[in-house]
């Protein structure tokens, strides 16, 4: 998977280029604590208020449980508890972002889904280096938006690598 952050930058004499990153993407924006994130917007199936899990014995601490949407069973994560964030009460800010990753259903507990936020290339920055609660490899980058004099900035996640990796422990490495 490319994003527009792997493409060379456009020269003014390749109109095409700079047409490719201009292209927007979409992202669902969540907040977890007072950070702001951003998913790919194609990797959402539907967002639900939060219902206490099913509880499974001897999942990880951020695995919350289990629910059953529509006969599917679905894994239900607690981002706060994944990244290592103080606890939060839910409250009925709490959603679940269903997520469809690799033909897997899994969700996400979030304090608050913001809203869906077109990003052009340029709005994009890489996210810097550093030790933080979040592997670097899962942010794609920082989306910075304005909006009249206030500016806001995005952590842009790869869900689908986060969800993928081994300490997450929801994809069996088949079928991929």
């Amino acid at each position: 998977m490319s994003t527009t952050l792997d493409r060379p930058a456009a020269t003014a004499a390749d109109p095409q280029d700079t047409a490719a990153a201009q292209a927007a993407r979409e992202y669902l924006s969540f907040k977890l604590g007072a950070e702001e994130y951003g998913i790919d917007i194609l990797k959402v199936q539907e967002i639900r208020g939060y219902e206490p899990p099913t509880r499974i014995a001897n999942a990880p601490v951020f695995i919350k449980g289990v629910v059953n949407l529509r006969g599917v069973i679905v894994p239900i994560v607690d981002m706060r508890v994944r990244f290592g964030l103080a606890d939060v009460e839910y409250n009925s800010f709490t959603v679940v972002i269903i997520l469809n990753i690799a033909g897997r259903t899994v969700g996400m507990v979030v304090d608050s889904v913001s809203d869906v936020l077109e990003l052009r290339g340029e709005q994009i920055k890489p996210a810097p280096e550093f030790s933080a609660a979040i592997d670097a490899s899962y942010i794609t980058g920082l989306g910075t938006l304005k909006t009249g004099e206030l500016e806001r900035m995005l952590i842009l996640l790869d869900i689908e690598a986060l969800v993928r990796s081994p300490d997450m422990g929801l994809m069996d490495g088949a079928g991929d």
